[in-house]
């Protein structure tokens, strides 16, 4: 993983489950979310790295990890060669200038009482960055560069008075008057139109370009994935399970879970539409997930080692690498006979 911007290594986070107050009578030992669990990987710096799974499979956690918002339960998140939950003071403070996010929710991530220039200009004041006129004009800017024109008009605007695709352009302009360095964007299209989808993500790659910005998109849209990543990783349970280059990744899909959410992606023929892959049943809970392999339970090409042998993630071509037993020398003979 070198030259990578941010690194995940063996990266866990368990959060506790409150006891009733009969389990603390009773001694019950206590329980954990694994929310996400064992995972490492690097994003490379100025790329777009897009994380794909299913709610629940600890897509966010992640991310917020990637951010320092939570901290490890073990393992370590390295950002620029420095572990970011060892960093304090001054170091904290650039870091924190250097990595921001794009929430998911406008409506949640803004201040219904602060008008929405104030909002935006509220970071640089956060980090002591210039007069209150200076602040004033850099926000002015940044309002106008994700779509507000003139920003005059809107800075002294409450959120409610915005639509939900300005109210989402508030929260990238407050998200990036910094100029950072690393971006984690949180489903930033998933409560919006589908008519206004196209143009925040046409915002947020031209941003990216021209801010030079490393992106972690976190989304359940095969769509942004296919056509905006350099690099997938498909998530499932608290794993990652398997990660390629964009056109690899959609050339040659090798995990059973990314098949099938390939597949579930609707097409205008109703011949290829009978053959699609579908999964069933929900995925497990992650205060108990399976033995071996997570997907074992809803897995179409199940065998015996599956069901008790937790697979690695092994490269099984360049830059390709997937955590699957099929692709193990007695899993192709399995696959076989599945056939």
């Amino acid at each position: 993983m070198m030259g990578d911007l941010l690194q995940f290594q063996e990266v866990k986070k368990y959060f506790p489950v409150k006891r009733s107050l009969v389990e603390g009578l009773f001694g019950v030992k206590p329980r954990h979310v694994r929310a996400v669990d064992g995972v490492t990987f690097g994003i490379q710096e100025g790329e777009v790295f897009v994380l794909v799974g299913e709610s629940g499979s600890g897509k966010t956690t992640l991310g917020k990890l990637g951010l320092r918002v939570y901290v490890p339960t073990s393992g370590r998140v390295v950002f620029d060669g420095k572990a970011i939950a060892e960093l304090k003071g001054d170091e904290l403070k650039e870091f924190k200038r250097s990595s921001q996010m794009v929430y998911q929710d406008p409506v949640a991530a803004l201040n219904p009482r602060v008008r929405v220039g104030d909002a935006v200009a509220e970071p640089l004041g956060f980090h002591g960055i210039g007069t209150k006129e200076e602040q004033r004009e850099k926000a002015f800017k940044m309002m106008k560069r994700v779509g507000f024109d003139p920003p005059e008009e809107f800075y002294s605007r409450f959120p409610h008075e915005l639509s939900g695709g300005q109210r989402q352009r508030v929260v990238i302009a407050r998200a990036l008057i910094l100029g950072p360095k690393f971006v984690v964007a949180d489903e930033p299209v998933a409560m919006l139109d589908v008519s206004i989808r196209a143009q925040i993500l046409k915002l947020l790659f031209d941003l990216k370009k021209e801010m030079s910005l490393t992106l972690l998109i976190i989304t359940h849209d095969i769509a942004i994935a296919k056509y905006f990543a350099d690099h997938v990783g498909i998530m499932y349970l608290g794993q990652l399970v398997e990660r390629a280059e964009r056109g690899e990744m959609f050339r040659n899909p090798m995990h059973p879970y990314t098949k099938a959410l390939f597949s579930s992606v609707p097409i205008p023929d109703p011949e290829a539409n009978k053959k699609r892959m579908i999964i069933k049943g929900e995925i497990p809970s992650a205060i108990t997930p399976p033995q071996g392999c997570r997907f074992h339970p809803r897995c179409p090409f199940v065998f015996d080692r599956c069901r008790t042998e937790e697979p690695a993630l092994v490269r099984r071509s360049e830059g390709h690498l997937v955590s699957c037993h099929l692709y193990d020398e007695a899993g192709r003979e399995a696959e076989k006979a599945a056939a």
